[in-house]
């Protein structure tokens, strides 16, 4: 007799536990980036389902679905003008919980802005010892964090000194430090926006 299994929908048409992979599969069956797992026990399931998925797949391989692979990091910014008032963040791919927030800067550039988010999200993660991925939709920003130098266009002034200080620390962080975390590109055309995403230009 086969033993009992429980699954946990994360993300899917009905999040939640269920008790056959039937009704579980109707849940994640054709549903873009669904997250589920299987448990041994009710008691495992209904526990992870309280928590954000990322602490039930963190000490697991990593998970792939719909080609999204998970845990990951997403990561953005967001500049009302260009050079203009810039913010960035990083969440839980799925679940969009706040890994960190920084700004408004006063000035800087959306570029500045998303090299600064993967760099915060590369060191962060190379501080918990973790090696899970960070997506970002800056083609950009990755080719600064690939040749280690950045860009920019932006002098520095009285009113951007704070971000240009930060700049150049996170340039010297890529330049110093080794790291294992892929670096990969949202596909925004297929994927619609990054969940780390302000809803702003």
């Amino acid at each position: 007799m086969a033993k009992q299994k429980y699954y946990v929908v994360w993300r899917g048409r009905n999040p939640g536990v269920f008790t056959t992979w039937e009704n579980c599969k109707m849940q994640i069956d054709g549903f873009d980036r669904a997250v589920y797992k299987s448990f041994p026990s009710r008691e495992e399931a209904e526990d992870a389902f309280s928590k954000p998925a990322s602490e039930s797949m963190k000490k697991k391989k990593t998970y792939v679905a719909g080609e999204l692979i998970y845990p990951s990091v997403s990561v953005d910014a967001a500049c009302s003008g260009n050079p203009g008032v810039m913010e960035y963040q990083g969440v839980d791919t799925v679940n969009k919980k706040m890994f960190f927030h920084r700004g408004p800067y006063p000035e800087a550039t959306v570029n500045i802005g998303e090299f600064l988010a993967i760099v915060h999200a590369l060191a962060l993660l190379k501080k918990s010892n973790s090696n899970i991925p960070v997506y970002t939709d800056s083609i950009t920003a990755m080719a600064w964090v690939r040749k280690k130098k950045v860009n920019t266009k932006l002098e520095e002034n009285p009113k951007n000194k704070e971000v240009m200080e930060l700049l150049r620390r996170a340039e010297k962080w890529v330049q110093n430090n080794d790291f294992s975390n892929k670096i990969i590109k949202w596909p925004t055309d297929q994927w619609g926006e990054i969940p780390a995403d302000f809803g702003r230009t």
